[in-house]
């Protein structure tokens, strides 16, 4: 997952902002504090953009305040030698798979480490994809689930096809319809497996 997730705040149908998680409290706080009369506001919905994932924040208090209540503390950094992260564990192979594993250059354990980043690599676009897809599903669902041509967008939504999604979500509130069709689009990592 993105180690630097975006954010995206809606009132109503109206997108307020998307940007970092800072970005979006400031905004979230400053319109939060706005009297309701200034800002015809309803509802603030927030979305994490890469999981879809509606979340909620305490906006009571000092902006400080918000963000210490969320924004993860610096990392302490002190003496000693740094956790590598290696955990021991069980596999259960064959005799000929245990040979070939032997045979392998700088043993056993190099071996399988290099087997698994080679199958991360060749499935992580593909699971980026879906993620993306999925993620904007959530948040269609949640923005736009009782909007006309919602079920046959969805689909278009789920098959990747872009043109029809655009086509059916052509009558949607501008910022709805522009987040979906932002969000569907493929990203560069995704690209280079054809999705």
């Amino acid at each position: 997952m993105d180690t630097n997730p975006t954010y995206s705040a809606f009132s109503g149908s109206t997108r307020l902002i998307t940007g970092t998680l800072d970005s979006v409290l400031r905004e979230l706080k400053r319109f939060h504090d706005t009297p309701d009369e200034a800002t015809g506001r309803g509802p603030v919905l927030v979305f994490c953009d890469q999981q879809g994932k509606q979340v909620d924040f305490d906006l009571h208090g000092s902006i400080e305040e918000v963000l210490s209540k969320v924004l993860p503390a610096p990392p302490r950094v002190g003496p000693g030698r740094p956790r590598l992260g290696v955990v021991s564990r069980e596999v259960t192979l064959l005799p000929r798979q245990w040979k070939w594993l032997e045979s392998q250059p700088n043993g056993a354990s190099a071996a399988i480490r290099r087997l698994v980043e080679g199958a991360r690599k060749n499935s992580h676009a593909e699971q980026t994809a879906r993620a993306r897809i999925e993620a904007v599903g959530r948040v269609m669902t949640v923005l736009a689930g009782n909007f006309p041509g919602f079920e046959e967008a969805c689909r278009a939504l789920y098959r990747r096809d872009l043109a029809s999604l655009a086509q059916r979500i052509e009558a949607w509130p501008p910022d709805i319809r522009s987040y979906i069709l932002e969000h569907a689009t493929p990203q560069q990592n995704d690209e280079a497996s054809g999705l």
